[in-house]
């Protein structure tokens, strides 16, 4: 190999282009700076402004690829490096990532809806495409919640921004409506007087707004009465089922009739016989409940926890029996 002829062409190089070498170095030091002066800018402006934090750090990833993509295209310019081709292969990836998720990034433009708009927090009673329950947890992709069952759903944030929800948790008050029927007989002043005391009588109802009960419909077999109260948001099942059975004891303790629909009634002549298991009930037997629980949780636990439970709940290899020792017979 030809040493000089080597150093010379670096020579020329350099010399040939040496201002080229300038503004990239020039470039790379002022891009770099300019960026991280231009983001901090930025992410003191949003602090102040009454975006949520996680749609302010949405916004400031997107700002940032697209300051750092502009500037490596810049750089490969300076060096001679053609980047349209670049930026038509980019382009095109980008087009193709984007109708492979299309679903995943309509969530994601969803969630920042969501989350910006304040549709609703975190603990709101909500009923959202059918389901309903105490929400848990807001992302970009789903929204979950929890029923009063006890279960876990997610919910895709597209398919909520897409259809009513009733935000139950959105104030700190509601009011509770009930509905009572009673026969035409019945003295309707005796029936409000009854229901508005009913629910007087529960120190968790409000009074002012005051409890309100009136004569609404006139049925088919009865006259029916509409009546609500104002409580706390937490309270609202509580206050519920105790009027219902006071209002019911309260009927039954001034004979008012609560009527019942009409029906034919045939009677039958043949002798039923009802098949049944004569055998007693079994003795129950308590479950043998292990205080540990061996259940993987693919949101906190890592793959080196899952695979130590794993090898935890693996049942021991017998150690094969030793072969006993010969004898020598003398």
């Amino acid at each position: 190999m030809n040493w000089e002829s080597f150093w010379n062409s670096i020579v020329t190089f350099f010399t040939t282009n040496v201002w080229k070498i300038v503004l990239f170095f020039a470039v790379l030091l002022l891009g770099l700076v300019l960026i991280k002066l231009l983001m901090r800018l930025l992410r003191k402006i949003l602090s102040k402004s009454r975006m949520e934090k996680i749609a302010q750090n949405f916004l400031l990833a997107i700002i940032k690829f697209i300051l750092y993509f502009v500037w490596v295209l810049c750089l490969l310019s300076i060096i001679g490096i053609n980047i349209s081709g670049i930026v038509t292969a980019f382009s095109a990836i980008i087009l193709a990532i984007g109708m492979a998720l299309e679903n995943l990034i309509a969530n994601l433009a969803n969630g920042i809806v969501i989350v910006s708009t304040h549709m609703f927090k975190k603990g709101d009673y909500i009923i959202a495409d059918g389901k309903e329950g105490n929400i848990t947890e807001i992302n970009f992709l789903f929204t979950t919640i929890m029923t009063v069952d006890n279960k876990k759903i997610t919910i895709p944030n597209s398919t909520i921004v897409n259809s009513s929800v009733v935000n139950a948790g959105a104030n700190k008050k509601r009011r509770v409506d009930f509905t009572f029927s009673v026969a035409y007989e019945t003295d309707v002043e005796l029936v409000k007087k009854i229901v508005t005391e009913a629910m007087k009588s529960d120190g968790r109802v409000d009074l002012d707004p005051a409890p309100f009960c009136r004569l609404k419909t006139l049925g088919s077999s009865s006259i029916d009465f509409f009546a609500n109260c104002w409580c706390d948001g937490s309270d609202y099942w509580d206050v519920y089922y105790y009027v219902m059975e006071t209002v019911y004891n309260e009927f039954k303790r001034n004979n008012i009739s609560i009527p019942y629909n009409q029906l034919e009634v045939r009677e039958r002549k043949d002798n039923v016989v009802m098949p049944f298991n004569k055998e007693p009930l079994q003795q129950r037997v308590e479950k043998v409940r292990t205080e540990e629980d061996h259940h993987f949780n693919l949101e906190t636990d890592s793959f080196k926890d899952i695979m130590k439970k794993k090898k935890k709940d693996a049942p021991a290899k017998e150690k094969p029996a030793k072969a006993p020792k010969k004898t020598d017979k003398k």
